[in-house]
């Protein structure tokens, strides 16, 4: 305890750190003040359908990943997911279209150029979102209960929906918009940051909810309930061990020169990550696992034994499929992000080699056979944490909003996130010769593989 205090008191000793501490609160705390700000013309006590669609399945992932703001249809409704797809799309055209490629290839240059693509791609994921989901919220509470703005009586597209979405596109924009401050001025990614305090904005009234409806079960439930956190404990350590995990390959440079300078038998360490595909493999999947309920919806056959067994997300068939895919979609990932032969290639020419493998083919054959066994483990254990809420759900009978923090791309979300802004913590400690948040002083986050 007492080491805790001190390092807080070195933390605001520290003038450059506190202020980006500081500037990072605030941008959050108006982040989470604009989740409750109700769209124009809407009426907030009307909202009960809308937050009872977002209870469970991908609504329920996207109100989570808001902060509420989906269900409490807020000016921020759409949140930061909108820039998240735009992301995603322009970090696959980077690995399959050439163009892109080359662009990334460029530097500080094309990472601009890559990023300024991204902005443009959100605004129009943003504005297509923007009508679904205005159409959706007009489903599910009535033009009766949508006050226009006009004053009339009569709700169409140039006095609601169109002003409507622009405001929701603005909100997401600004959004993207205090991300960006953040990592510029404040402390750890703000994307990531925006998307975690979204994720545990929900934790604390998910687990008050849970814990009353164990307090009213008579048979041991406040029993159940401190096991529940002992296993969501447990499951955070595996997923800290999963982030962190790393196969250290030693590789030995002969002597070279380097300007003026000269340097010979060095000896250092490549540390390829066993979950080299992060959280991409399970966003991946839960896209193609809600493509068939889509169309089955739109088709008018929604109760075929296909859309029910796709739609039970805590079904056998669900998370067979979906585990399935993760385990698919983390090789692909892992391939298409790591290139052996682009490794051993780079290697050759700064003139390393791995001791006791000839440099070459044999080299690429080596990086191949270590990606495949060490993915292997990290694809099952990933797989396995995406499904984990579909088996805490009924082995402790918990509440759906709870069990969702045990697994998918918000647990990972939380522990990545963490580690990556204590990494910059630590990382100001050390460089001003304080003592590191941990005894080793060695914290390592997703941005230090």
């Amino acid at each position: 305890m007492k080491r805790f205090i001190n390092t807080l008191k070195n933390i605001w000793n520290i003038r450059d750190l506190r202020s980006k501490i500081l500037y990072t609160l605030a941008l959050v705390l108006i982040y989470r003040i604009g989740s409750y700000v109700v769209i124009p013309g809407i009426n907030p006590a009307t909202l009960n359908n809308l937050q009872s669609q977002t209870q469970n399945g991908v609504l329920g992932l996207l109100n989570m990943f808001s902060g509420g703001a989906f269900s409490n249809a807020s000016i921020f409704a759409l949140g930061i997911m909108p820039y998240i797809t735009a992301s995603i799309i322009m970090q696959l055209l980077t690995m399959v279209v050439p163009y892109f490629t080359k662009m990334q290839r460029e530097g500080e240059s094309g990472r601009r150029k890559i990023n300024q693509m991204t902005r443009w791609l959100t605004i129009i994921v943003t504005i297509f979102q923007s009508f679904a989901y205005l159409a959706n919220l007009r489903y599910q509470i009535g033009n009766a209960t949508i006050y226009s703005i006009t004053g009339s009586d009569s709700l169409t597209f140039m006095n609601f929906t169109f002003p409507i979405a622009i405001l929701l596109t603005c909100g997401t924009l600004f959004v993207m918009w205090l991300g960006e401050r953040i990592t510029d001025k404040g402390i750890g990614n703000g994307i990531s940051l925006l998307i975690m305090v979204g994720i545990v904005a929900r934790l604390p009234f998910a687990l008050f909810s849970e814990f009353v409806s164990k307090v009213e079960d008579l048979g041991g439930g406040l029993a159940i309930f401190f096991v529940e956190l002992l296993f969501l404990i447990i499951v955070i350590m595996l997923c800290i061990l999963l982030v962190q995990g790393t196969r250290r390959i030693p590789v030995q440079y002969a002597k070279r020169i380097v300007g003026n300078k000269q340097y010979g038998g060095v000896r250092q360490y490549i540390p390829i990550k066993v979950n080299a595909a992060g959280v991409m493999p399970i966003i991946f999947a839960q896209a193609i696992m809600f493509i068939p309920v889509t169309f089955s919806g739109f088709s008018g056959d929604g109760s075929s034994a296909i859309a029910i067994a796709l739609s039970d997300f805590q079904g056998f068939w669900y998370n067979l499929i979906f585990a399935i895919l993760i385990i698919a979609f983390t090789y692909f990932y892992t391939a298409v992000a790591i290139n052996p032969k682009q490794m051993s290639d780079d290697m050759k020419k700064n003139g390393g080699f791995i001791p006791g493998i000839k440099p070459g083919k044999k080299t690429e054959e080596f990086f191949d056979n270590v990606l495949s066994k060490i993915t292997l483990p990290g694809s099952i254990f990933l797989a396995f944490v995406a499904v984990m809420p579909a088996i805490i759900g009924p082995l402790f009978d918990a509440g759906t909003q709870f069990a969702h923090f045990y697994g998918g791309t918000s647990l990972l979300i939380m522990v990545g996130v963490v580690l990556d802004t204590l990494q910059q913590i630590e990382s100001h400690l050390l460089m001003r010769h304080y003592d590191g948040l941990t005894k080793t002083g060695r914290i390592k986050g997703r941005s230090s593989m």
